[in-house]
């Protein structure tokens, strides 16, 4: 969500080289491609609506009415739709720590995290990753078999969840019977992929934008932590993601 659309078009396009084409959801949105394949949305939504400028993943759902049912069932929040779009339904919501993500019952892409042009990575970085994870596991179905398809595993000090052929996103907290760290800003985190890292930081720098974590080597690979103007944060990648191994469940 940004709050100046053409602005945001041309950060990112000089920043991930991505190019742009119009939404079907009308003149505030536009598809970000990379080499002409779709990679992200861009809505010029966060004046109209008051909320920061923010990278959110929206998760997809058999049902948007059941899966805000069930946010609300948890005392999280639901604060938008579920609204009608072209090819679909979707609603926006926040966790029990306030970390916002969407909901889609609809059309999806063919692709998946960690796979060619789509994101290479979704971190959850929250106070309580098995709180999290029990919450996220009961609102999105993942431990349901032939609804969400996901399966969930914990590794290397964080929740792993995994489509049944790699891993997809993790949940990054406190540790196992530690106290839940007050000083995280619970949130999702996007990582995408880019060909040159230091290119793409030195890029953003030059667009206006700052770098947060240089260049360095990180879990996933060579990547930097990046800030846009408006103050969204993103990471920046040459590599897709975790090895290509199977989650299987805990």
């Amino acid at each position: 969500m940004a709050r100046d659309l053409t602005a945001a078009q041309a950060f990112y396009g000089a920043v991930l080289g991505w190019t742009f084409q119009p939404g079907v959801l009308g003149g505030e949105f536009s598809v970000a491609l990379l080499e002409g394949r779709p990679v992200a949305g861009l809505g010029a939504l966060a004046h109209t609506l008051r909320v920061p400028v923010s990278w959110t993943p929206y998760f997809a759902v058999a049902s948007a009415d059941e899966a805000t049912a069930r946010v609300r069932e948890r005392g999280a929040t639901v604060a938008v739709g579920p609204l009608r779009f072209a090819h679909g339904r979707a609603a926006l919501a926040s966790d029990l720590d306030g970390a916002v993500f969407g909901l889609w019952e609809g059309t999806v892409l063919p692709w998946s995290i960690g796979r060619g042009s789509a994101p290479t990575w979704l971190e959850l970085r929250t106070r309580d990753a098995f709180a999290a994870a029990i919450f996220y596991g009961e609102v999105l179905r993942w431990a349901v078999p032939g609804e969400a398809g996901c399966v969930v595993d914990y590794a290397q000090g964080q929740v792993l969840v995994g489509d049944g052929t790699h891993t997809v996103a993790g949940l990054c907290g406190g540790a196992i019977e530690e106290a839940p760290d007050p000083s995280v800003r619970p949130r999702w985190h996007v990582h995408f992929p880019c060909s040159d890292v230091d290119t793409s930081a030195k890029a953003a720098v030059d667009a206006g934008g700052a770098v947060v974590q240089s260049p360095r080597a990180g879990a996933h690979g060579y990547e930097a932590t990046l800030r846009d103007p408006d103050g969204g944060l993103f990471t920046v990648t040459t590599a897709h993601g975790r090895p290509a191994e199977p989650v299987t469940p805990a």
